[in-house]
Parts: C-alpha cells; structure tokens; sequence
C-alpha cells in the first residue's frame, strides 16, 4: 500500500487509472497492450514516488534503494553479482565505514550485506536453472563461486534445496 500524498502525484496517477478504464471499456484493437503498458507507468510513477519520499523506518529493498548512500552499493551488487564483494569494499563505495554501512544497510535491508549477495545471487541462480541449459558449473562461475559444492551448499541455505532439485521441481 502506497499513500500518494499531493494533489499533483493523485492527478498523474488518475489519469492513468481513467485511460486504463478507457481501455477496458473500449475494447479496441491493442488495448491489452495499452493496459499493460499503462500498468507499467503507473507502477513507475509509484515506485518514483516511493523513492523520493523520506525512507522513515521502513525496511527491504526500496527502502536501500531509496537511501542515497546505500543505493550504490545495491547497484554495484547487482551489477557485478560475480565480484568477490567485501564489506569493506561496499563500504568504501558508499563513503561510510564498515560498521556504520553494515549497520545502516542492515536497518535497512532487514539482513546484512554478505546476506543480500547472496540470496541475490541465489535468485539469479534460480532464473538461470528454470530458463537456461548452463551447467550447475557455469551458473556457479558466473555468480563468483569458485566451486560447484559451494554454490550448491550456498543455494541448498538460501533456496531450502539443492539446485538439481530444484531445477527439476520447476515446471515446463
């Protein structure tokens, strides 16, 4: 739930919400596609909306992405997933010290940094095995294990099973 909380941002969101109600009540060629599209902008705006408000003592991933010296660290992480990150290093990326950065990103995220690495890696593992044919090997390498046991032991911790489980269990 989202309060919008100035009579510009409630204008921009109703004017999307009455075209979607246009489109569905037209029924016109294309208008699923408007719809979605639309959905898209609206879920934008509210997400920029989110963003610009005061992060308060909310937690999770907006609530990092929202913080100014937090968010270079989650953009760095899910840019280079593969990198042998260290506290030290996301750190030095947000200007903090290590136990201050580690310390705000853990308000703020609900875990620590090395945590999210991880189950954002995890995650991306996940996509990979339901999408893709690579090896339980490659997948490993390009999220920055060294060996296939330790992103198994690391995915079977983070995803509750092992991979060639869970690859598996994934519907066609």
């Amino acid at each position: 739930m989202m309060l919008v909380r100035t009579s510009d941002d409630r204008d921009r969101l109703r004017r999307c919400i009455d075209l979607v109600m246009e489109e569905f009540r037209a029924a016109r060629p294309g208008a699923d596609l408007m719809v979605q599209q639309l959905a898209h902008m609206m879920l934008i705006h509210a997400l920029r909306l989110y963003l610009s408000a005061p992060a308060g003592d909310h937690t999770g991933w907006f609530a990092a992405l929202a913080d100014p010296r937090l968010s270079g660290a989650l953009t760095a992480m899910h840019a280079d997933p593969a990198r042998a990150w260290t506290v030290r290093d996301l750190a030095a990326l947000t200007g903090m010290s290590r136990t201050v950065f580690a310390a705000r990103f853990r308000a703020r995220t609900g875990e620590t940094p090395i945590a999210y690495l991880t189950r954002w890696r995890m995650m991306l593992a996940a996509e990979r095995l339901r999408t893709g044919d690579d090896t339980l090997s490659r997948i490993a390498g390009a999220l920055g294990y060294d060996s296939q046991p330790a992103f198994n032991t690391a995915f079977k911790r983070v995803m509750g099973m092992p991979p060639r489980r869970y690859a598996r269990s994934v519907p066609v």
